[in-house]
């Protein structure tokens, strides 16, 4: 059965309506999950089958049957822990019908499908009683309903439901109980993500300073969380002003509440600075006793640093205050967190919330519409000066006196730079509501309204009216758009470039000139484990979780890659950044497909895992942004990601032995080839090896 899904193609901007599979979402999904991270998560596993083991003896040593329910079954993997582990029944719940599916495969194939039902359905719906789902209440209750931040997939709910209509009253839980840690920071590069800090622009008359409005100031920011690999941060990025905290525990084998709630720890402060930014993240010990315990604690709070186990679907947690503030080496102060049944926040406050009477807050939301444009890495990349400085120079080799200039970036702030340079009129395109509300802030809050015109609507359908009847002398763009999830979505300005080219004067200047995409085969230190195949997973056969991810990812390897953060995945190169295709901006977008072929020759030895391709914008013949490495690889082949950009990972399927590199010379072949009409980038690398 075929279905039509209509999506906006993030690089030519237009609604397209694609015919697709009906399951082909669904492979997708499953294929990008953090499956094949969660069996590759050994501290997990162990834990958890060490917790359920227990939990069966317990109930055991009480003369009674152990009835296992496993909420979020997934592969299926808990329930097998639990049979084996000699429980006498158990009833898997999973509501993405895919994923059950596969379950009952799995549980089928190692031989459980007698002591496992796997029930398709949300746990909420499942009923018990003689026609029921269950016969009985179970007396065990296992889970895996945590995400980063432990209650955001609706944990609280799922268990409240649990305790009152499916296990019996005081049942054993696995885990046992959580606890969430918090840390508060000072933090200039973090703050960096959630606030417009002042930029400075150097100009004829001196040093001239966009500021941000007073909304931007006082907003509380996004209501959402900030999930990074923290062990990735320098140490040298932030200033610990707090000692690590216990903000509040959850005991799961209990009735537990998904009502709003608050906690609070007094603690004094280890340094004087700025209160900026909570680190949060949480453990879970698996039995009573706490013997079985698995942390997420980052290395400078981890009882064991040459332990820590490796996880991405499980991360640590960035929260920010409100509102900065200053505070004193050995003042005492109150941490706040509040949480409701999904999202947890934080306040710092003098006194504690029951002290003032003032136990419960409202969960913060952006008021002043940046926090809803632009993401935390791009609040990163407009606080980054030296951008902006490199970005300022190019245009003092471009901007004349009489030019008259048309940005088209989403939310940018080009147009303030260009005026402030010294360009006789420039115009903004702001096809967002959302961008065009914020920019009309920041434009006031400079005084800047009346130097700089806002034009609200799609480049392709501007007039002459809307440019008070002048050509276009020069087109400025990062390019950033918000709909950009790829390093080549952003070709999106190449497009606008093409739509308005009948208002540009002959000669017109077009900044970036033009872009090439990068490639480089590379080795990862973690990140390969999302994609690796599983094999045997503590004892249990999951091969046939192995054969869905596969076949979605064959079908992705031809065609498709994914966006990584890749400062937060180490990883080493094994061959030379190649270029591989150019795109010339001061040319309309051409009819006809630009296609690459080639190879990259692997310099050092190590495992291929893929291929990782950025874009560099070359703003003018001396100038050029990168949005993958920021300078050359090191002898070891360390390598320098941009960190406010996310770079496009190809995984190979085949990861060869890095001895096999002294038997032989050893290349990787790619297809690149860009198709103007649909804006896709298709790709296929290939591993080859020659033996001597």
């Amino acid at each position: 059965m075929k279905v039509f899904c209509g999506r906006a193609n993030p690089t030519t901007g237009s609604v397209e309506w694609l015919e697709e599979d009906e399951h082909y979402d669904y492979n997708q999904e499953i294929a990008r999950s953090s499956y094949a991270d969660m069996l590759h998560d050994k501290d997990r596993n162990i834990k958890y089958y060490q917790g359920i083991r227990a939990a069966v003896s317990r109930v055991k040593d009480r003369g009674q049957k152990a009835l296992v329910l496993d909420i979020g079954t997934g592969t299926g993997l808990l329930s097998m822990m639990a049979i084996t582990a000699g429980a006498d029944f158990c009833y898997a719940i999973e509501v993405f019908k895919p994923m059950a599916d596969a379950a009952v495969k799995i549980v089928e194939k190692n031989g459980f499908s007698d002591k496992i039902k796997v029930i398709n359905k949300h746990s909420t719906e499942v009923t018990v009683g003689p026609d029921g789902d269950m016969p009985c209440r179970a007396n065990i209750l296992v889970t895996e309903l945590f995400d980063t931040e432990l209650i955001g997939e609706g944990a609280l709910p799922s268990y409240e439901h649990a305790h009152r209509y499916l296990v019996q009253e005081n049942c054993e839980a696995v885990p046992h109980r959580a606890t969430v840690y918090a840390q508060l920071v000072e933090s200039r590069r973090m703050w960096s993500w959630n606030k417009l800090f002042p930029v400075h622009v150097q100009t004829s008359l001196g040093d001239q300073v966009i500021v941000p409005p007073s909304e931007l100031e006082r907003c509380p920011g996004a209501p959402s969380v900030y999930d990074i690999q923290l062990n990735q941060v320098s140490p040298s990025d932030f200033t610990l002003l707090s000692p690590v905290l216990p903000m509040f525990s959850v005991d799961f084998s209990k009735q537990v509440s998904s009502s709003a709630a608050c906690h609070s720890k007094q603690f004094e402060l280890l340094a004087s600075g700025q209160a900026q930014v909570v680190l949060s993240w949480w453990d879970i010990e698996m039995d009573p006793e706490g013997k079985f315990k698995c942390t997420m604690a980052p290395f400078w709070a981890h009882s064991d640093p040459e332990e820590l186990q490796w996880r991405d679907h499980w991360m640590q947690c960035v929260y920010f205050l409100p509102q900065e503030e200053s505070v004193v080496r050995g003042m005492a102060l109150c941490l706040v967190a509040y949480h409701d049944d999904y999202c947890v926040w934080y306040s710092l406050q003098r006194i504690s919330p029951e002290e003032n009477g003032k136990v419960h807050q409202m969960r913060p939301v952006c008021d002043c519409q940046a926090h809803l444009l632009w993401n935390r890495p791009r609040f990163g990349e407009i606080n980054d000066q030296d951008r902006t400085d490199q970005y300022a120079q190019a245009l003092r080799t471009v901007l004349t006196p009489d030019s008259i200039c048309l940005c088209v970036s989403d939310g940018s702030l080009l147009s303030m730079l260009a005026h402030h340079l010294g360009a006789e009129q420039v115009f903004t395109i702001e096809s967002s509501a959302a961008s065009h509300k914020l920019m009309k802030k920041i434009f006031k809050a400079n005084h800047l309204e009346d130097k700089i015109s806002i034009i609200e609507k799609r480049p392709e359908l501007l007039t002459s009216a809307d440019l008070e009847g002048k050509k276009v002398s020069l087109l400025l763009g990062e390019p950033f758009f918000t709909t950009s999830l790829l390093p080549w979505h952003n070709l999106y300005f190449w497009y606008v470039r093409t739509a308005v080219d009948q208002h540009l004067e002959p000669g017109a200047v077009v900044m970036p000139q033009a872009a090439s995409l990068y490639a480089m085969i590379v080795e990862f230190k973690d990140l390969w484990r999302i994609r690796s195949p599983c094999g045997d997973c503590e004892g249990f056969d999951v091969h046939i979780m192995d054969d869905m991810i596969k076949r979605a990812l064959d079908f992705r390897e031809s065609k498709e890659a994914e966006p990584h953060p890749l400062w937060e995945y180490p990883c080493r190169s094994l061959s030379a950044p190649q270029r591989i295709l150019t795109f010339d901006f001061q040319q309309p977008v051409p009819q006809q497909s630009v296609r690459a072929e080639g190879c990259l020759e692997l310099r050092q030895p190590g495992k291929s895992h893929g291929a990782v391709l950025w874009m560099e914008y070359h703003l003018t013949p001396d100038s050029t942004v990168s949005t993958g490495l920021l300078k050359p690889v090191e002898d070891k082949g360390d390598c320098c990601w941009n960190p406010h950009c996310k770079q496009a990972v190809y995984f190979l399927s085949t990861t060869p032995d890095p001895r096999v590199l002294l038997d032989g010379p050893q290349t990787v072949s790619y297809v690149v080839e860009f198709h103007p009409h649909t804006g896709d980038v298709t790709m296929e690398f290939r591993l080859i090896h020659t033996l001597v």
